[in-house]
């Protein structure tokens, strides 16, 4: 049993910065793509931010590019986000995912067996 377990959420001004962090517990986990999705109240959870679990590329979504940055640390199982100025419509369930198989869909959700149970990001203005 893999368990995904996100911490790091919480209430944060405009601007400022928070730091998410994804850890991996249980059973032997070698990912092939972590990836981080977000639902807002009232609207679909959508795609975030990804990353190849060996060589490191991340993928971001545009609306997030320049401002969110995903990393991993392969020894401690642990992907992070780090969030810098953050915006109020960043507001959102902070979701992490592990894929264990290639796709280049990697903004997907569908092709993620693993999610964790998510953190709560708010963003004041």
């Amino acid at each position: 049993q893999v368990q995904l377990v996100e911490s790091g959420g919480g209430l944060v001004q405009a601007g400022g910065s928070l730091r998410l962090s994804c850890a991996a517990s249980g059973r032997t986990f070698t990912p092939f793509t972590m990836a981080w999705f977000r639902q807002a109240p009232g609207k679909e959870r959508e795609f975030v931010a990804a990353i190849r679990w060996n060589s490191g590329i991340a993928y971001y979504a545009d609306s997030v590019k320049g401002r969110f940055f995903t990393s991993r640390d392969n020894a401690a199982n642990t992907v992070y986000l780090q969030m810098n100025s953050p915006q109020p419509e960043d507001t959102a369930v902070y979701y992490c995912a592990g894929g264990t198989y290639y796709s280049q869909r990697y903004y997907d959700q569908t092709k993620y067996s693993y999610w964790g149970q998510g953190t709560q990001v708010t963003v004041s203005s």
